[in-house]
């Protein structure tokens, strides 16, 4: 009888959890991220009831891969979305499908969650801003940066103990060695490497992160200017799209480079801050480098999640943002404020590229 008593207590703390527990689906699974969903160990935490994706090949090939049974399998996304009635939806389709996720969600008061950037230009942006803040939806952009420790670290750095000063300089690099070069899908890269569906190539897939870092640290200021030059290195491998970018972004009193390539020798992103009494630099997730005034030579100090508060896994942080847990500031890396101005300066950087000329925000763009 004893025995029995403890199983039933095990099986009701599992239906706890279980009610506990985000449910979410899957629109699209081309993205090379979306293993980060579908093969997630089951914690309790996160509810996987569905997913959708039209190609019926790929579709079938991620189900076997990860053992989704048929019946969770969608060809049609407002199916899928009435059938499952997920709470939030993660968007792990083409940077163009975004805007077709988030029409399809808004209306019926899912949230969405899509893979950096929000959008692949920025007519979309402005369109999907306006439909979560019709319908009361939470519309995050997740990137792989806001997960990291020493990122957390420098803006507590910067904002708390001002241990650099002002800000004069950020320098933002990221970027690989180009998407068939680290072995891309072949779905994936169908869409990552044409200029409708990406919206760009380097300079959108990475050129991102530096716009939504710099955002961040300025707090959603509007730059007064962006000036940006694109290679094609390779263009018998990426004919139809810039593969290097070198991003200026001017501020009344501090300036952003951002280098976003296809071509560096090794997988980077590090961000270095530079201000009137020191510098921090976040050389990866963990390893900061450090120097002011006070403390000449630099040094060098690992961080991890047990010395800041960061979300190591953001399908927690859309959790807590969809339960009332956390609220993300305006500025805030996943927020939708600060990635509508990333568009911003991304549609200024393409501009400016295309035209060889500095693109001025003297009015709202």
């Amino acid at each position: 009888m004893k025995r029995y008593y403890i199983f039933l207590l095990l099986v009701l703390a599992q239906v706890c959890a279980s009610a506990q527990a985000l449910r979410v689906a899957v629109a699209g699974v081309s993205h090379g991220h979306s293993g980060w969903i579908l093969g997630r160990a089951n914690r309790n935490d996160i509810q996987l009831a569905g997913i959708y994706e039209k190609d019926t090949a790929l579709a079938g090939k991620v189900a076997r891969q990860y053992h989704i049974p048929p019946q969770q399998v969608y060809h049609d996304l407002g199916r899928m979305l009435d059938a499952v009635k997920p709470q939030a939806v993660l968007a792990f389709g083409s940077v163009y499908s975004h805007r077709e996720v988030v029409e399809a969600c808004a209306p019926r008061g899912i949230h969405v969650m899509v893979e950096k950037p929000l959008a692949a230009n920025l007519p979309d942006a402005l369109a999907m801003d306006s439909l979560a803040r019709r319908y009361g939806i939470h519309l995050l952009t997740n990137y792989e940066t806001s997960w990291y420790p020493t990122v957390a670290k420098t803006f507590q750095l910067l904002e708390d103990s001002s241990f650099a000063g002002r800000v004069r300089k950020v320098v933002i690099h990221d970027g690989h060695q180009g998407p068939q070069e680290i072995g891309c899908s072949p779905a994936f890269l169908s869409w990552l490497t044409d200029p409708v569906l990406n919206g760009g190539g380097a300079l959108m897939d990475f050129g991102c992160y530096g716009a939504n870092l710099m955002t961040r640290l300025m707090k959603n200021r509007m730059p007064v200017a962006v000036t940006a030059v694109t290679r094609q290195y390779k263009p018998d491998r990426y004919p139809k799209v810039d593969d290097d970018a070198t991003i200026i972004v001017d501020y009344p009193d501090a300036q952003c480079i951002i280098q976003a390539s296809w071509n560096w020798t090794f997988s980077r992103k590090d961000m270095e801050v530079y201000g009137d009494k020191g510098y921090i630099i976040a050389a990866d997730k963990n390893t900061l480098v450090l120097r002011n005034r006070e403390s000449a030579p630099a040094v060098t100090r690992q961080v991890t999640a047990t010395d800041i508060p960061v979300y190591e896994d953001p399908f927690l942080y859309l959790a807590a943002v969809v339960k009332g847990k956390e609220t993300p500031p305006p500025y805030g890396l996943y927020a939708l404020p600060n990635n509508v101005l990333v568009l911003r300066i991304l549609e200024a950087a393409k501009e400016s590229a295309r035209t060889g000329k500095k693109v001025l925000f003297t009015v709202q763009r």
